[in-house]
């Protein structure tokens, strides 16, 4: 590594300018920190505060030295160096006081000490400051404002802002021992089950897809969409839904996604006839599913397991029919416009062959291989994930290995002692520049998992969550689509200022409770509805971060994309509906009704898609269109007669849409 061309970081800030030194201590910290996750994976696991608080202690350190405290574009100087020095050091004692003094700080029980007090105090400010810099200031801002909302009260340290409060969110109120002492020496703070699930599940699994990403998966799940889609109508944009499905497998974050795929697909998309604006929203679109996509969900399956207490392996098999209806509802809408315009898909000549991209590629499948036969083994998910990396680089050492030693010499490159060097040495850097890039890529995901400790230590300490389910039944009126439209619109504002895990986990905590006990929402879809409508920030303006990113590849304007994500990611809002009012999809049930849930949801979301571009085989008129949008509501209706009536209304304006296609005279193409 060097410092004109330090590794990638796919968050926030990491394109700051490091001095050499900088840059040579972030990749100690970051491979210090990787392989303490894979020791405690793998070979000696740790007790629950000894690994999470190592774990936050690195991270934050980390970041510290990642995000300068005055933004990306100023150096630090004196005062930026001192200030860094301050929180060095308040990193150090996060994680080493809880470490050092375990056993005497639970042998108090709650009598805290001043000392206790004091550290509590440090940590919260240096997490809180950490979670600024590596994820934004909307993220500390609503940590700010629980802890105040939680000194608030008659006897809390801030009586006067109690008064001011609306009469149902009164409490007592807390003094700020209380609040210490439940915010970082208890379980439900932020050494939490967020963190937790952070510093083992999420960190190992985003170290894995690093070490994909690193020998080059991502080109090949792209060229592999390619040859697969590439000679169809619109084939580069359905390879943009394929490579974002492909890529939700190993990359955390949407945006990521979209950086990573949309630089292949967006040019090729507007070479081919798409608008920009269509090329960077369909691609924001597609990345955003990759978090819905099994196994890794951008780190919500193991949430939800954890907090359903319902095992990996099966969320993974629940989620992957809705992930594939959402898909195929993005793919649809990429046909249709690709019909309306008359594009045709690329020519051979410009497109990889399936059978060269699996040759070059194949071993990519064999870790993925590995780990879905050990989840089926029922093996904890931490040590899967160990697995899996350790079969990541394994494979791509003997395959190197193999070509070095057998394919090179008979093409001209003889095995000598100094070649042999300096393969060493490049597999070396190779295998650090892995251990860096998945350390720096799960800051974001760790700070503000940290961060909802303290937000889920607040709501548990005040009732707030009891008095969030109050509020959804009055103001819904006991309605479950207004209840769920009231998620929704949560959702997308606390998504203009959290990331997507960080909402969920926030959402979960204040309407979970309402969704299943007053609204009868089994957990498990409840959570899923959740995490879903979580997502919608990245998708929906005016804060589409996907759609923004997009924008930028496609050179369009960021509103205009972030409109076209929206319509794109309509199953975002759609499949949650049809699992609340459909639940054999999730919970299970006889296999004929669980097939006819499942033909009719996908039937239902390929007609809203015709509905909504009005076109389908042919130009389609406002009647059909305004009749299926009917017949979509007697779908998702909880009744036998209601749904086979919607049913038939979709087949027959279908079916006529297809007539009507077959009498036409070919035809000038659709103007869009």
């Amino acid at each position: 590594m060097n410092e004109s061309n330090p590794p990638p970081v796919l968050m926030p800030g990491g394109n700051a300018i490091q001095p050499r030194v900088v840059l040579w201590l972030i990749t100690i910290v970051a491979v210090g920190l990787s392989l303490f996750q894979l020791y405690s994976a793998g070979i000696q696991p740790l007790g629950l505060f000894y690994q999470r608080g190592i774990h936050l202690a690195l991270i934050m350190l980390l970041a510290f030295l990642m995000f300068p405290a005055f933004g990306p574009k100023r150096k630090r100087g004196v005062l930026g160096w001192g200030i860094d020095l301050v929180f060095f050091a308040g990193a150090l004692i996060t994680g080493g006081y809880l470490v050092l003094f375990l056993d005497e700080i639970v042998s108090r029980a709650g009598f805290w000490s001043d000392t206790d007090i004091m550290v509590a105090c440090i940590a919260t400010v240096t997490v809180l400051e950490a979670s600024r810099r590596a994820v934004g200031l909307g993220m500390t801002i609503i940590g700010v404002l629980a802890i105040v909302y939680a000194f608030a009260g008659p006897r809390g340290e801030l009586p006067w802002l109690g008064e001011w409060l609306p009469g149902i969110l009164n409490h007592r109120g807390y003094t700020l021992d209380r609040v210490a002492g439940q915010l970082y020496l208890g379980q439900e703070g932020i050494f939490g089950l967020p963190l937790g699930v952070a510093a083992t599940y999420i960190f190992i699994f985003v170290l894995f897809g690093a070490f994909l990403e690193s020998t080059g998966a991502g080109k090949f799940f792209i060229d592999m969409a390619y040859a697969a889609t590439g000679r169809q109508r619109g084939g580069p944009a359905k390879a943009a839904v394929l490579a974002s499905a492909g890529m939700g497998s190993i990359s955390g974050s949407a945006i990521a996604n979209v950086v990573t795929t949309g630089a292949f697909t967006i040019p090729l998309m507007k070479k081919l006839g798409y608008q920009p604006k269509q090329a960077g929203g369909i691609e924001a679109a597609a990345s955003t599913g990759g978090q819905i996509m099994p196994p890794l969900m951008g780190a919500g399956a193991f949430l939800i397991a954890e907090y359903t207490n319902t095992p990996y392996l099966d969320i993974v098999k629940i989620s992957i029919l809705p992930a594939i209806m959402y898909f195929a509802t993005v793919y649809l809408f990429v046909h249709i416009i690709a019909l309306k315009q008359g594009m045709q898909g690329m020519p051979r000549s410009e497109l990889p062959q399936m059978r060269q991209v699996m040759k070059e590629g194949w071993h990519f499948l064999l870790p993925l291989a590995v780990l879905v036969w050990l989840l089926v083994m029922n093996l904890s998910p931490m040590r899967v994930g160990y697995y899996a990396v350790i079969t990541m680089v394994a494979v791509a050492v003997i395959r190197y290995a193999l070509w070095y030693f057998f394919v090179a010499p008979g093409q001209g490159q003889p095995v000598t002692l100094s070649r042999t060097k300096n393969v060493i040495w490049a597999g070396l850097t190779k295998l650090v520049e892995g251990l860096e890039l998945g350390a720096r890529n799960a800051v974001a995901v760790s700070m503000a998992c940290a961060v909802a400790g303290i937000i889920v230590g607040v709501v548990g300490l005040t009732g707030l969550g009891l008095k969030f389910s109050s509020m959804m039944l009055a103001f819904s009126g006991g309605n479950l689509v207004l209840a769920l439209v009231m998620v929704l619109l949560a959702s997308l504002i606390l998504g203009m200022g959290l990331p997507v895990t960080a909402s969920y986990i926030v959402l979960i905590v204040l309407v979970g409770p309402a969704l299943t006990s007053e609204f009868g929402v089994p957990l498990l879809i409840a959570h899923l509805v959740v995490f879903w409508y979580s997502q919608d920030s990245n998708v929906t303006p005016p804060i589409a971060l996907a759609g923004f990113a997009g924008a930028a590849i496609a050179g369009s304007k960021p509103m205009e994309t972030g409109f076209q994500a929206w319509k794109f990611a309509k199953g975002l809002y759609l499949i949650p509906l049809f699992m609340v009012f459909n639940p054999e999809i999730i919970v299970g049930g006889p296999v004929l009704v669980v097939a006819w849930n499942a033909v009719i949801a996908i039937l239902a979301l390929c007609a809203f898609a015709a509905a909504l571009e009005g076109y389908l085989f042919t130009r389609m008129s406002w009647l059909p269109r305004l009749a299926i949008s009917a017949a979509i509501f007697g779908v998702f209706y909880p009744s036998l007669l209601t749904e086979v009536i919607g049913v038939v209304v979709m087949i027959v304006a279908i079916g006529l849409n297809w007539r009507a296609s077959k009498r036409e005279a070919p035809a000038a193409p659709v103007a869009y």
